[in-house]
Order: structure tokens, then sequence, then C-alpha cells
């Protein structure tokens, strides 16, 4: 099963990294976000990603043509070019890297993905948020609930916009405002959708998260996985710090060895 990370947006709230870089790029522990997230995925046997890159997308790429060589010890051979390669890399990855446009919008992303979406269930991620969420568990309840997507949904007190879930919590019912005292749950990301969900993405100015969520409420087809465990999203430098806190001392979403 294939992984989507959306890596493309502006990450304009963490200025003092992303002048330079794309918000899936900053570092955790010396290791950039979009990396925790892959090693949260290939724990559970996802290894196959497809990175919907768009602002400063050539960083992303850069990372991944350099990364053997960045992480193993290496002999080459400067008369002829060939290298051998002292150890390997732990990482069993395929990584294909998209440029999905500099001013599409996550709906916009997706879509421009589907060719390589559109041959079964995927899994669809953020490229700034961190969880322990178990994945297999997301997919298992998707494959339960008949929709044509599934989000994982998070308590986070504050500044989002709180979902209203069906009687057994497996359905999204509807949205709406989230107040300071609310610990309502919202949505988290970590979603696992069927290819049919493409075809409500009109297209680059399509934002997922309003119209095609809306229409799969509508439809009763937007699933929901309710996670109670750890979440955090690197929407700020003080998010970033949070995360770094917990690399420091034991981090809920290390889940690999």
């Amino acid at each position: 099963m294939k992984v989507a990370i959306l890596a493309g947006g502006f990450g304009t709230r963490l200025s003092e990294e992303t002048a330079v870089k794309p918000k899936p790029m900053v570092e955790i522990g010396g290791r950039p976000i979009l990396w925790h997230i892959m090693k949260i995925y290939g724990h559970y046997g996802f290894r196959d990603f497809v990175i919907l890159g768009g602002y400063k997308v050539e960083y992303i790429r850069d990372y991944f043509l350099s990364y053997q060589a960045n992480n193993c010890d290496f002999t080459i051979d400067l008369a002829n070019g060939s290298i051998e390669w002292e150890n390997t890399v732990a990482e069993n990855w395929r990584v294909t890297v998209l440029n999905t446009g500099g001013e599409s919008m996550t709906g916009g992303r997706i879509r421009r993905a589907r060719d390589y979406l559109s041959d079964g269930t995927f899994c669809l991620t953020y490229g700034d948020g961190l969880s322990d969420v178990k994945i297999p568990d997301v997919v298992e309840s998707h494959r339960k609930s008949g929709a044509l997507c599934t989000m994982t949904a998070i308590v986070q007190p504050g500044r989002y916009g709180a979902l209203r879930l069906s009687e057994d919590g497996h359905h999204v019912l509807g949205f709406r405002e989230k107040g300071a005292t609310d610990g309502g749950l919202i949505n988290g990301g970590f979603f696992v959708c069927e290819p049919e969900m493409l075809d409500l993405i009109d297209g680059d100015d399509t934002v997922f998260e309003a119209e095609p969520i809306e229409r799969m409420v509508s439809m009763g087809k937007l699933g929901s996985y309710p996670h109670l465990g750890f979440w955090q999203s690197m929407d700020s430098l003080r998010d970033r710090n949070i995360l770094e806190e917990h690399w420091a001392g034991s981090p809920p979403w290390k889940v690999w060895d």
C-alpha cells in the first residue's frame, strides 16, 4: 500500500526555518520531520512513499538523491566514478518525489498524484505531524467502514474546528467551530483512502479539507478512527521545540527500534 505525504506548502508560520527549506524538511533531532513520519509508516510495513512536493521541492529531491551518500561510508574511484558502499542504509523505502505545483492547494496536490495512487487503497498524511497511532488499525477500521476515506480523529484543545461523529464513532457527520475549552476530536490526518475519492477533487485550487471532505460527509462516506494517544503538529517554532524536547527524552512517536 502506498503512502502519500503532503509536503508542498509554504509553512509561513514557521518562517524561521521555511525561508530556506520546505516545512517537512525542518529537523527534529537532526532528522527532517518527513523522515520521522516515514519511519512510523515503515515500522508497520508501509514502505512505498509518494511525496507531494511543491515549495522548494528541490530540497526534498536532493535529500533523497543524496540519502545513501550522506548516511553511509563509501570508497569512490575518481578515475572511473565507481563507488563501493561500506555499509547499507537500513530503510527499505521506495520514494517517489513529485512536484505538484508551487500554488496548488492540498486537494490539487493529491489529484496531481492520481496516476500514482489509482491502483488501490492508499494512506495519506500531512508532512508536519507526528503520532503514535497504529496505522494498521486505521487501515482495518477503514476497510470495515466502507468509507471512501477514513481520517484519524484526535484530541487537540484550542485552535481547530471539531468533528461531529456518529454514535459508534466511525463516521464523520459534520464539523463545527471549536471553543478554547472544548475537548472534542479534530482531524489529525493519517488518512486511509480509496482511489475513487480522487474523483471528488476538482482541480489545483481545491482544498482537500473543504469540498472533497464535505462531499464525503454528505455521502456518508467519510470514516473516522478515534485516537486518544499522542499527536503533535509542527505549525510554529514553539511546536518544533515541543517535539525537540520529546526527542531528547522518550519520543512517543518513535515506534521503531
